[in-house]
């Protein structure tokens, strides 16, 4: 089987932009008590499709969220994996059967088919955009980790899902769970209300040590390896800068009420064992009005890390997180409120939501997210420029259209200025 990859706004007042656009996208601003605060309702059942750490985690965060909970579906493509989650929600009271636990590559649909009322996307985010079409189709809830997609057509995808989900009046939440967690929110509120005047500049970060990596085990196929190695390959994460550095690339565009228009880059692989992704990436991104937001990630050991967000205004700065600045550095606002856990807080807002009848819809915020942090990829690897409009209409799709056990293509890594776009 061979790996196939096919290919504005104007200016305003700050504060109207980021208002209107976080109400067009259903941005989660409440805070509430506590998790015991969420309303009582009718027991939800929810499935897990993609049993690894990350799923199994979102599982488990959903159990914190709110009361009357419960798991009682699994899906994953490896046995192994679905068997290790199991084993950890039995320890949390969850007894999931043997008739409700599907292996496979359309394990989801058969997960889908049962009557579960929320579906939880955690597989590798090349299957995102598919997985969360089926779920919708059956009218499910979604909670889907980011990213969403590999590429411009899972970009798209996600998008008219989204729509059809808000006709349908289900919830969608994300994992960019920093638009759930309160020292965020407080500050989102006060930039909107003009803390820091009009922002003129940005920046974001995720410099971290080495990820982890799998090397092949002889018994496993091309296909087996990747899946189990993924998040070192593009087709299956999209490459760090989509997998990992967009939850700093999604604050600025929630700051900011938009997304860039193009994107100049450059990066490089220098230490990676497996798959065919870079080490780092150097963004410039360009929003409409000249506004510049500088994006660095690097997965490299023995380096300086920091994984941080910062916007600058006309009348001071912040941190994004809890902080905002005086022109002259000195704070003038330091978040003092209630921690949570955020991971858990994405699910009690989703919660709350369903048992509300007040649905959310995170959807296209995640996806413009994933579009962004794709065409700095795209940008880096061809060393070329990257327009939004371009790409959103670019015919570019990653991966394989036919999934199985066995040979597949491998990736090769690509070389800017010569790979102009990373199109075969």
């Amino acid at each position: 089987m061979s790996r196939k990859i096919s290919r504005k706004l104007t200016r305003r007042g700050f504060i109207q932009t980021s208002v209107a656009a976080a109400a067009a996208a259903h941005t989660v601003l409440r805070v509430r008590a506590a998790p015991a605060a969420v309303p009582e309702g009718p027991p939800l059942k929810a499935g897990l499709v993609g049993c690894g750490g990350r799923g199994t985690g979102a599982a488990e965060n959903i159990l914190s969220s709110a009361p009357d909970i419960r798991i009682t579906a699994l899906a994953d493509v490896f046995q192994d994996r679905l068997d290790s989650a199991r084993k950890a929600l039995s320890e949390r009271g969850q007894g999931i059967p043997d008739s409700r636990c599907f292996v496979g590559f359309d394990a989801y649909k058969k997960l889908i088919a049962t009557d579960v009322d929320v579906v939880l996307l955690a597989t590798p985010p090349h299957f995102r955009s598919t997985h969360f079409a089926a779920a919708v189709e059956a009218k499910k809830h979604v909670f889907m980790e980011k990213p969403v997609a590999v590429d411009p057509a899972g970009v798209r995808s996600v998008l008219a899902t989204g729509e059809k989900a808000k006709e349908l009046g289900l919830s969608v939440v994300a994992g960019t769970q920093r638009r759930h967690k309160r020292s965020y929110i407080e500050t989102y509120k006060r930039i909107a209300d003009g803390a820091i005047g009009e922002i003129v500049a940005a920046r974001c970060y995720w410099n971290q040590s080495q990820l982890w990596y799998k090397e092949r085990d002889p018994k496993w196929s091309d296909m087996e390896w990747m899946i189990r190695d993924w998040v070192n390959w593009t087709w299956l994460s999209g490459d760090h800068i989509v997998e990992q550095h967009v939850h700093n690339i999604d604050v600025i565009n929630w700051f900011t009420g938009k997304h860039p228009v193009k994107a100049v880059g450059m990066g490089a692989r220098m230490r990676r064992v497996t798959g065919d992704q870079y080490d780092f990436f150097a963004i410039d991104f360009e929003f409409d009005g000249g506004l510049h937001l500088q994006s660095m990630c690097r997965q490299i050991n023995g380096c300086a890390n920091n994984v941080s967000e910062f916007i600058v205004g006309t009348k001071g700065a912040t941190n994004c997180a809890d902080k905002i600045f005086n022109p002259d550095g000195s704070v003038a606002w330091t978040y003092e409120g209630p921690k949570e856990q955020e991971y858990v807080e994405e699910h009690t807002d989703l919660v709350e939501s369903i048992r509300t009848g007040k649905p959310i819809n995170e959807a296209r915020n995640v996806a413009e997210s994933t579009m962004t942090a794709i065409m700095g990829r795209i940008s880096a690897y061809s060393g070329k420029e990257a327009s939004w409009d371009e790409l959103m209409g670019a015919d570019l799709r990653l991966g394989p259209t036919e999934y199985a056990w066995g040979p597949v293509t491998m990736g090769k890594v690509s070389v800017p200025g010569i790979d102009a776009r990373r199109t075969e």
